[in-house]
């Protein structure tokens, strides 16, 4: 499976407040259709699928809220293609692709979050790396 491009068709953001208390930030991430695309402009040897989703943050209680939809388009073989589209016809997927799309949902649209948290000055949704000054020990 191949990663062939990424967009978002929506980008939401709203702040309610400007700070609580006990502030909760709740991650979704849904996949909403999966669709074969056909094109004629891109000849490929393999299938490509579009991928919908859905990304939302929500700052509870009632402080925030960031959602984000978005395509992913995936190049699979043909074999594959057709198990993921037949197993979609009952809203399933394999956990393997459903990690595969999870991961991929989250690498994009946590950068697009970030940004959006830091513009409209809302607390970040993850933990950032951060320095400390470690402690000298007597014996050095």
């Amino acid at each position: 499976m191949k990663l062939m491009g990424f967009n978002f068709t929506k980008i939401q953001v709203e702040k309610f407040k400007d700070r609580v208390e006990n502030l909760k930030i709740g991650t979704r991430i849904d996949v909403s259709d999966i669709t074969e695309a056909k094109s004629r402009i891109l000849k490929t040897k393999e299938e490509i699928i579009v991928v919908k989703f859905l990304f939302g943050l929500d700052y509870e209680p009632k402080m925030a809220k960031i959602d984000l939809e978005g395509n992913l388009i995936l190049s699979l073989d043909s074999k594959q293609a057709k198990e993921v589209l037949k197993d979609w016809k009952d809203k399933k997927m394999s956990e393997e692709l459903r990690i595969t799309l999870f991961n991929l949902i989250l690498k994009k649209a946590t950068l697009k979050a970030l940004q959006l948290e830091e513009e409209m000055n809302l607390p970040i949704h993850m933990r950032l790396p951060s320095l400390k000054i470690s402690e000298k020990k007597d014996n050095q």
